[in-house]
């Protein structure tokens, strides 16, 4: 009797085990809602392309889908959105730099001036061969990316002194976010790169923590970090894309006509994070020395940012499969 009630509970619990790992398929007349997290504040780029995105997908799937945006990082840290995404705690989010941690190549994003210019960027974003080096391998990752959005050109702010040149970032503690490459190439420049989650940055400028950050100018307005820093250096020194990114166990439950439009959406919504991103850098360095007349603006050497480069890219180009090729592909389509 005792075996018998041994063998009853152990089916019980594999029963239980199967529903619990077991996405169930989302039935055709059975409405979505995708929860959307970003960890950009309500005025930044993040926010108006997620925001353009769930307007797009609500109209045009009424009834059918609804996309609920989430911002400020409510709904976690980007390490936290990985991993829920994976496990299906949500359905899709918006990341930059971290998906070099999911997928090496990402990492050619994270190499200094890659990128020349929005143009460039458009090329890019459109390429079949290197979105299949990018997106295929993700599902093995748990995650599904739909489209190249936009972070944007990422800029150095601080309170020590204007940077012009490498040199002048020796000794800085600078907030990066989490990317092997970024704090590589911080490292090299000679600043004290230190990972950081974006909730945390204005705070630890605030009372000095840290001396500096670095993010595109519409990630300093929305986060205030202007307010508190009293140099902005136009570096430009990276460029990061964005990706609408979508958890693969959940996607494999959503109807394929559904997934088609949804990806069609997400890669027009593209072209106008790229158009918005642009706006926002013609506006934010006047919007941004109104807030906060103390705040100084200067250009830098772009020359020498890029010779202090040269050793970031050789060590890319070793240490990631196929590294030296994404490279040469990308530098290859600004012309």
């Amino acid at each position: 009797m005792r075996r018998i009630t041994t063998v009853l509970l152990a089916a019980v619990l594999i029963v239980v085990a199967l529903n619990l790992y077991t996405v169930p398929q989302v039935g055709a007349q059975q409405r979505i809602i995708i929860r959307f997290g970003h960890v950009g504040f309500p005025d930044s780029l993040f926010e108006i392309t997620a925001q353009e995105f769930a307007r797009r997908v609500n109209r045009e799937l009424a009834g059918r889908v609804e996309v609920r945006v989430f911002h400020s990082s409510q709904l976690g840290t980007d390490e936290d959105m990985i991993r829920g995404v994976r496990v299906g705690a949500l359905e899709m989010f918006l990341p930059s730099t971290i998906m070099s941690s999911a997928l090496d190549a990402y990492g050619v994003f994270e190499m200094p001036y890659i990128i020349v210019n929005r143009r460039h960027m458009k090329a890019v974003s459109e390429h079949s061969e290197l979105l299949k080096a990018l997106f295929d391998p993700l599902p093995l990752q748990g995650l599904r990316a739909l489209a190249v959005w936009e972070n944007g050109f990422r800029h150095v702010t601080n309170n020590v002194r204007a940077i012009t040149k490498p040199e002048d970032l020796r000794g800085i503690k600078l907030r990066i976010p989490r990317g092997v490459w970024r704090q590589k190439m911080f490292q090299a420049y000679g600043a004290n790169p230190t990972p950081m989650a974006f909730a945390e940055v204005f705070t630890a400028l605030q009372t000095g923590v840290m001396d500096g950050q670095e993010n595109p100018l519409a990630q300093i307005w929305s986060g205030k970090f202007h307010e508190v820093q009293r140099y902005i250096s136009m570096t430009g020194h990276v460029y990061t894309p964005a990706f609408p990114v979508a958890g693969e166990r959940w996607w494999q439950t959503v109807p394929p006509e559904i997934r088609i439009t949804l990806r069609r959406i997400a890669i027009e919504v593209g072209d106008y994070a790229r158009q918005e991103g642009e706006r926002l850098d013609n506006s934010l360095v006047a919007e941004m020395q109104k807030a906060n007349p103390r705040l100084r603006v200067n250009e830098v050497d772009k020359r020498a940012f890029i010779a202090a480069s040269k050793a970031i890219y050789e060590e890319f180009s070793k240490e990631v499969p196929s590294g030296a090729a994404l490279i040469r592909l990308i530098q290859a389509l600004a012309r």
